[in-house]
């Protein structure tokens, strides 16, 4: 029996929230749209779900691949592609769960924000859920040091493609979709805010 490292690797604690809910379930297909080195796939793999994902590190893929031959996927480098999120070769309407986990912040501006989050959520069959976790202003408007657009100096240091809360459901209605969950944000006493934002895409 593995212990609970071994079983859950480092996944999301909000991740692991929705699984405990019976949102994510096995025989569900799961696209990764930034996967890094994995950490949010290591139950899905383990527990035999199709999983897919893409990233643009070579290194981070390589690893994934590494992780998902170890427990006897086939082909990994079918499932695991090098590739900017938008400009994915997988297709349209093809996972039940697609996962964009602290990726979306490192947008460079609006357009590549907006390129990246239709990237992911083209892959997402209708009824199917997008689980996002990304930095926002939500909770600590007040300290965030504007560059420019939605490009912030946060209190950590670093430089952040900001979302807020009137954005994000502007943005749930223009894809489509309806909130899961309400937002959820997680303050970091004096350093940044990480929210969660859960849709189900209208069938």
């Amino acid at each position: 029996m593995p212990n609970l490292q071994e079983q859950f690797g480092q996944i999301d604690i909000y991740l692991f929230d929705q699984i405990l809910r019976g949102r994510i379930a096995p025989g569900m297909r799961i696209f990764d749209a930034g996967c890094g080195f994995g950490r949010n796939l290591v139950y899905f793999l383990r527990e035999g779900y199709e999983v897919f994902g893409v990233d643009s590190d070579l290194q981070a893929i390589e690893h994934v691949r590494r992780l998902a031959a170890s427990v006897g996927l086939a082909h990994p480098e079918e499932n695991f592609r090098r590739e900017p999120i938008e400009q994915s070769s997988f297709p349209n309407d093809f996972a039940d769960v697609v996962l964009s986990n602290a990726v979306l912040h490192f947008a460079r501006d609006d357009d590549h924000f907006l390129a990246m989050l239709r990237g992911a959520w083209r892959a997402l069959k209708p009824g199917g859920f997008f689980f996002c976790r990304l930095a926002s202003s939500i909770g600590m408007e007040q300290r965030m040091q504007s560059i420019m657009g939605r490009r912030f100096l946060l209190p950590d240091g670093s430089e952040r493609y900001l979302v807020d809360e009137a954005f994000l459901m502007k943005l749930t209605e223009e894809l489509g979709g309806r909130l899961a969950d309400p937002l959820k944000t997680t303050v970091v006493q004096n350093q940044r805010c990480m929210t969660t934002w859960v849709v189900r895409k209208d069938a």
